[in-house]
């Protein structure tokens, strides 16, 4: 047999790649670990979850606290400072990335960029200056097998004249050092979304332009006809049904133009958010050397997670369906898994779980009635709104609703949705019911303690019972 450097390399550093690292040397692997990025801990971390989702905590206490009026408190003159706001997030992301590179130093961890020469061969660059942990390494290792793990970028552009207009990004969102005057969001999903609000409730007058009918295309339309409500409700400028013609500046003025309703209409503002989605990261890793097959730069892989190089598996936003980070640690740990034992582990898709922090939030796992429609699964549907509800009216947090889906037989649950407060928690309740593949009529008599949030699912979950009948023996 060949002799190779290591039984597993992996190239990516983030979630995905510490999940396989860890699965793999717990299996006894010899486990080698690439990472090229300047820093440590992939998207979630540093330019994702985490950041993004500080922020919209800290807008959320400050909503609250210039809206305390209904509870009977007084508050004038509430100010915040963005400076510590973004310090405070500063040091937060610091303290989950340097935890991570810390996990990352129990294997041989190189700090460079990999490029494939052959189907057991990758070259190595060092990582560029500035690279935080930054060695030497080999100019070129080989291994058994690989994992590929390199997560994604920001999409290019559709219009070159957004280019020469300027914009930023997501990443350049979580860092700015000052806040626009006015801000444009490109796009109508989590990212923008959730974005668009947060810098909404600092003063920034914000418009956001979606090409889709409604925003957050994932959801039923009810969904985000809910969240695009309370948008409207906030001062938040939205068009959906657009399509984009141009972008211009004039001076510190910045211009999109685009088509609404049939007729060309114009946006003006300080800054762009360019908000439109990431690709695959894989460009660089001369893939078709190992014989890896993509489709717009995604790695095309099977239910083990195998690309079409049996010994090579990917794992995480470079190789999607989805760009979550709970299904990339998943995925990275189905790559190692069947590396130890070909063929042992598929991964399941039907606990999707998707969330979104706006206020309110999002939530849904398995079916929705959209996807339901699209794929010809019969379902039942039911849903009650928040704002006939004990506890959410205690919080003066009437806007959405739950609703679920279940098979017109059984009663299995088939999906849940959220909008309201808390949805991202509130969703698991549902995640767990149907992990057991519970039923309508199992849920409806659950216990759930009164007045809480969570006793809502056991509204629609009583009428679908009702209307299914009896549960049979």
């Amino acid at each position: 047999m060949k002799k190779f450097d290591y039984d597993v390399v992996i190239i990516g550093g983030g979630s995905a790649g510490y999940a396989a690292a860890r699965t793999g040397a717990a299996g006894g692997l010899k486990i080698a670990v690439v990472e090229g990025g300047r820093d440590v801990g992939g998207l979630c971390i540093l330019r994702g979850c985490m950041p993004s989702k500080t922020l919209l905590y800290i807008s959320e206490v400050l909503h609250l606290a210039k809206n305390a009026a209904p509870f009977g408190v007084s508050t004038k003159n509430v100010r915040f400072d963005f400076k510590k706001i973004m310090a405070r997030k500063n040091r937060l992301v610091g303290n989950f990335a340097d935890y991570r590179a810390g996990q990352l130093q129990k294997f041989p961890f190189l700090r460079a960029t990999a490029r494939f020469l052959d189907p057991h061969t990758v070259a190595l660059e060092p990582a560029g200056a500035g690279a935080k942990g930054a060695t030497a390494v080999k100019k070129r290792i080989t291994a058994g097998h690989f994992i590929i793990t390199t997560g994604s970028i920001v999409a290019p552009p559709p219009l070159p004249e957004l280019r020469e207009t300027g914009y930023i990004t997501s990443d350049e969102a979580l860092a700015l050092k000052r806040l626009p005057a006015s801000l444009i969001v490109l796009g109508g999903g989590p990212t923008a979304c959730e974005l668009a609000q947060f810098f909404a409730r600092l003063g920034v007058k914000t418009t956001i332009i979606q090409r889709s009918p409604h925003i957050l295309h994932d959801f039923d339309a009810d969904a985000a006809a809910a969240l695009e409500g309370v948008f409207r409700r906030e001062g938040i400028q939205l068009f959906t049904g657009t399509r984009l013609l141009g972008a211009r500046r004039n001076g510190r003025v910045k211009t999109v133009c685009f088509e609404h309703n049939g007729k060309p209409v114009s946006v003006s503002a300080g800054e762009i958010l360019f908000a439109l989605g990431r690709i695959p990261n894989t460009a660089s890793l001369d893939l078709e050397k190992a014989g890896v097959k993509t489709e717009r730069c995604r790695v095309l892989c099977n239910h083990f997670m195998q690309t079409s190089a049996p010994h090579i598996f990917a794992g995480g936003d470079c190789a999607g369906p989805y760009e979550i980070v709970h299904i990339a640690v998943q995925q990275g740990e189905v790559a190692a898994r069947n590396i130890l034992r070909p063929g042992s582990t598929a991964v399941d898709y039907r606990l999707l779980i998707a969330v979104v922090f706006t206020e309110p939030q999002l939530a849904f796992v398995g079916l929705t009635e959209k996807e339901a429609a699209a794929r010809g699964i019969a379902c039942l549907a039911a849903s009650y709104p928040f704002n006939d509800h004990g506890k959410s009216l205690i919080m003066e947090a009437t806007d959405g609703f739950v609703k679920l889906l279940a098979a017109p037989k059984s009663g299995e649950i088939l999906g849940g949705q959220c909008v309201g407060p808390l949805g991202g928690e509130l969703i698991h309740e549902i995640v767990a019911a149907m992990s057991k593949r519970m039923t309508v009529h199992e849920l409806a008599a659950m216990p759930h303690y009164h007045p809480t949030l969570a006793e809502i699912w056991t509204y629609p979950a009583e009428e679908l019972a009702e209307k299914i009948g009896p549960p049979g023996p």
